[in-house]
Parts: C-alpha cells; structure tokens; sequence
C-alpha cells in the first residue's frame, strides 16, 4: 500500500495518504476530490550496521568518486563520508 503526496485543487493544501486498492483519497482540509499526484522522491531504508560501508565506498560515488551521493552531496553529512 503506497503512501502518495498530493495538492487539493480547490483549496491547495498539501497532504500524504496511505491509498489502499482503488480508493479515492480526499482532502483533509475541505474535503474535495480534485486532487493532484504530486512527484515525490521515493525513500529507501539504509542499515546503520557498521559493517556496512558508507555510500562512496559501497557506490563509487562520493567526494573522492566524482559524483554526489544523496540529494545534499558528500560533505553535507548525508553518507557518512563528510
């Protein structure tokens, strides 16, 4: 069962929803069923074992890789490298 992020066209209050089968979801704030899908950015579960390596190392990515590693980039704290 999803979690989706959605708009109300009517009154433009943002709101999440748990959406099971074919519901309709409907705005919490008026009530109206003339919704927007808003895109959002999936989540994923990390382990904080310490065996598991930080992202640079487990990606190639990273401050020393090239690349940006999460939505901040190495150094802002997000992977552990910064």
């Amino acid at each position: 069962m999803p979690i989706y992020e959605y708009v109300c066209k009517k009154c433009h209050f943002e709101f999440e929803t748990l959406i099971r089968g074919e519901e309709r979801p409907e705005c919490p704030n008026c009530g109206d069923k003339k919704l927007e899908r808003l895109l959002s950015v999936p989540a994923a579960h990390t382990s904080s074992s310490p065996s598991t390596p930080p992202c640079g190392e487990a990606c190639g990515l990273g401050r020393d890789g090239g690349g940006p590693c999460g939505f901040g980039g190495c150094g802002e704290g997000f992977c552990g490298l910064g």
